[in-house]
């Protein structure tokens, strides 16, 4: 079973619950988990975290995360 942060799901629990639905995909040649708490979305920026997440936004809010590399992430405890 694999380990998920607390704090980690603590930062996106505002947008499951506002959203109420979360959409994922995960494209296993490129790598890459997309979260999408708004369908459609128009992203129209985007920000790239020091992890390799892409914050994306829509009129200033978060509508959608790209984690890159999502297979390589260590979920092991720290």
């Amino acid at each position: 079973m694999e380990t998920v942060e607390i704090e980690d799901i603590n930062n996106l629990l505002p947008y499951f619950l506002k959203y109420k639905k979360v959409w994922a995909d995960y494209d296993e040649k490129a790598d890459v988990l997309y979260l999408h708490f708004k369908k459609p979305n128009h992203a129209d920026n985007s920000e790239m975290t020091d992890d390799d997440v892409i914050i994306r936004y829509e009129k200033n809010e978060i509508v959608g995360l790209s984690i890159l590399n999502a297979s390589k992430r260590d979920t092991k405890p720290r």
